[in-house]
């Protein structure tokens, strides 16, 4: 069931909202604070250390010594919390690897974390999303 509500906006934060609509394409207005409440809520559920999904991405330097043995251990530590994960070669030096991971935010975290610390990680990042479960 849908619930209308109004929201007072000074004029320039509203022409500035409209025009991030325009650039992500959103439909409406509507359709925006709706992911923008999904968005603060997905935080949430991060900050209290719940059920959360993740994607860990990691560029390297695959000449890095034992770098890719290390990354290999961790993920070894962590395998409760892994559900898959991908290697690509992207050029002669650098690889990235990509892992997708579930679990207590605190324990995501911890391993992405240690990945992205890691000597030889050129870029590493954490995209944390929900398991949809407390999301409507």
């Amino acid at each position: 069931m849908l619930k209308r509500f109004s929201v007072s906006l000074e004029e320039n934060l509203l022409e500035d909202f409209d025009e991030f609509i325009s650039h992500r394409q959103y439909v409406n207005r509507s359709e925006a604070i709706r992911d923008l409440i999904r968005k603060t809520l997905v935080a949430k559920e991060w900050q209290v250390d719940k059920q959360v999904m993740g994607v860990i991405s990691l560029v390297y330097d695959h000449h890095q010594h034992k770098l890719q043995e290390k990354i290999t251990e961790a993920q070894h530590d962590f395998h409760h919390q892994i559900v898959a994960s991908t290697h690509v070669h992207m050029d002669h030096d650098n690889c990235m690897e990509v892992i997708i991971v579930r679990g207590n935010a605190a324990e995501v975290k911890k391993l992405a974390d240690k990945l992205i610390a890691l000597r030889g990680v050129r870029d590493g990042n954490l995209a944390m999303s929900s398991t949809g479960v407390d999301l409507h």
